[in-house]
């Protein structure tokens, strides 16, 4: 018996592509409009191999906390299982931190956030 889809994981970039959910999962995920408010979303550019095949994309959007209610990110909650969340660990380059945010929606969730906004 597989592992149930509980973990909720919201995403701003790449993992809403089929390819790259379909190289990481091995499964397209359900996904569920959702926001972040405080959030910005600046462009950073991505040089691992891997990252950059399944993507296609040399540049991508890494979100950074501004404190400012009316930054917003909007994006889409997917549900993943454990295992799935571990893989997306696997995919994100070291730019990239796991954090636990609250969603406009009220829903608790995973974003990856610039990790030098985690530091300090």
């Amino acid at each position: 018996m597989g592992q149930a889809a509980t973990v909720a994981l919201f995403s701003y970039g790449t993992l809403r592509q089929p390819e790259v959910q379909l190289a990481t999962y091995g499964r397209l995920v359900e996904a569920e409009a959702d926001a972040l408010r405080g959030h910005a979303l600046v462009e950073i550019v991505i040089d691992d191999p891997h990252v950059l095949s399944l993507s296609g994309k040399s540049v991508h959007t890494i979100a950074r906390p501004t404190g400012n209610p009316a930054d917003l990110v909007t994006g889409v909650v997917l549900l993943l299982t454990e295992t799935e969340l571990l893989s997306t660990d696997a995919y994100e380059v070291p730019a990239y931190a796991r954090t636990e945010v609250t969603l406009e929606s009220g829903r608790r969730a995973f974003i990856y956030v610039d990790a030098s906004s985690l530091c300090g």
